[in-house]
């Protein structure tokens, strides 16, 4: 009898220590299940193109001529990396001026506007409330490039606009022919660039010599590389300012592209006071600075980056052979100037230069 009950005392015990170790093996599973963070990346933290769909009312939407801005319902679709498909409910309204004319550009530049709440929480746009997105102008092998562009500045410094490229179906609801996709470009919002490098983003009319030196030659240098003419900081032409706090010294930010050299799109012209033959020649924009000696870090950093930048180009296989070539083209004129004293010095001295043109602000047209 003894040894049945010291039997049963052992069965007993045996199941309330099995038990115990079941549940305190639930619990710890279970507390991996809720802790562990989501493995979906960011919107701008893959440069895979993204394939999105537009599906509403969109020829109301393209062909909208008002100028009030309003805003269409369309339903976004797109995959999640686990290739489930996620439909999002968005507003979306046309910007922009020049691109927005059809004379111009084949399709208007979009805002999209996501809702505070849905299931794009649990999306790659996760962290989005409003993007812009790029639609091709004319011909979207030009989106293409104007995207390489945004990747050539994110190379140089962080202070920059995030760009992720996407292949575009339009999706009508009023018209059953399907349309092919085309690439455009989706950009990052203003706040959260700024966010991102610790700072807020302003309005705040002021002169280029007010912005911070180094990151303003860094940008006057960049948008002489790439041949881009069509910006002012005192109008924020396609420039953004950020700062750390209201009363510190502010950072131009650049952005839109498609008039740049080496993008080369065929409705770019240079502005007419600017006193250029074609977009394709480089004209330094900055101020006029008496001691040339601060160019020599901004010249040392763009060499060092010299082998990224043109493998951005040779390693692109979405554009063809021809362009890489020629841009490769562009890019050698670039370095040989930088790296020849005389010659960039002339160029870069050119703001100081009383009957050139190297003061000419361009106002250009307020975009959003």
């Amino acid at each position: 009898m003894r040894i049945n009950l010291i039997s049963l005392f052992g069965i007993v015990l045996s199941s309330l220590l099995f038990l115990f170790f079941i549940q305190v093996d639930n619990q710890t599973n279970l507390s991996l299940v809720i802790s562990q963070p989501s493995s979906e990346k960011g919107l701008f933290d893959s440069d895979e193109v993204m394939n999105i769909t537009l599906k509403g009312n969109l020829r109301d939407l393209l062909n909208d001529n008002t100028t009030t801005n309003k805003k269409f319902p369309v339903t976004l679709s797109c995959f999640n990396e686990d290739s489930s498909e996620i439909k999002i409910p968005v507003q979306i309204r046309l910007r922009g001026h020049f691109r927005r004319m059809k004379e111009n550009c084949s399709y208007p530049p979009l805002l999209i506007e996501f809702p505070k709440e849905g299931v794009h929480l649990n999306s790659v746009f996760k962290e989005q409330r409003k993007l812009k997105l790029v639609m091709p102008c004319q011909g979207d092998e030009y989106v293409i490039r104007e995207w390489l562009v945004y990747k050539l500045y994110n190379l140089i410094t962080p202070q920059s606009f995030r760009a992720r490229l996407v292949k575009v179906k339009l999706d009508d609801s009023n018209n059953k022919k399907s349309t092919t996709p085309f690439y455009g470009i989706l950009l990052e919002e203003e706040m959260q660039m700024a966010k991102r490098n610790n700072a807020i983003a302003i309005v705040k009319k002021i002169q280029p010599q007010q912005t911070q030196v180094t990151e303003f030659l860094t940008l006057s240098v960049f948008q002489y590389l790439i041949g881009n003419t069509d910006w002012s900081v005192q109008y924020q032409q396609n420039i953004k300012l950020i700062t750390k706090d209201p009363m510190a010294i502010p950072v131009a930010i650049p952005y839109d592209f498609d008039h740049a050299g080496i993008v080369n799109t065929p409705y770019a012209n240079p502005a007419e006071e600017l006193l250029m033959k074609s977009i394709r020649e480089r004209r330094y924009r900055g101020y006029c600075i008496k001691d040339l000696a601060v160019f020599e870090k901004i010249i040392s950093k763009y060499n060092l980056l010299k082998n990224d930048i043109y493998k951005l180009y040779t390693s692109c296989i979405i554009i063809n052979a021809k362009y890489i070539k020629i841009t490769t083209q562009y890019l050698d004129e670039f370095y040989t100037t930088i790296n020849n004293p005389k010659a960039w010095q002339k160029e870069f001295s050119y703001p100081c230069d009383k009957n050139g043109t190297g003061n000419v602000v361009i106002k250009g047209l307020k975009e959003d």
